[in-house]
């Protein structure tokens, strides 16, 4: 597949930022479900949801895959 044709598969700014804070989330929230701190479980949950509005956001300002302050990176 040709780099023109390639939709670059969400490797973006904004979605390698929403990856990164919903993945810490995840890694918070089990150690907090592990040694049962229920508030932390939810403050995890809650940090999730604010890695997915972060990655929008970003996409929506232009950070994303079609956006216009992207630039793929051209691979050989």
């Amino acid at each position: 597949m040709s780099a023109a044709n390639d939709p670059g598969h969400g490797n973006s700014p904004a979605a390698w930022t929403a990856v990164v804070i919903m993945l810490a989330a995840f890694i918070i929230g089990t150690f907090a479900f592990w040694f049962d701190m229920s508030w932390l479980v939810w403050a995890s949950a809650a940090l999730l949801v604010v890695g997915l509005i972060v990655g929008w956001v970003l996409a929506k300002a232009g950070y994303g895959v079609n956006g216009d302050k992207y630039q793929p990176k051209v691979h050989s």
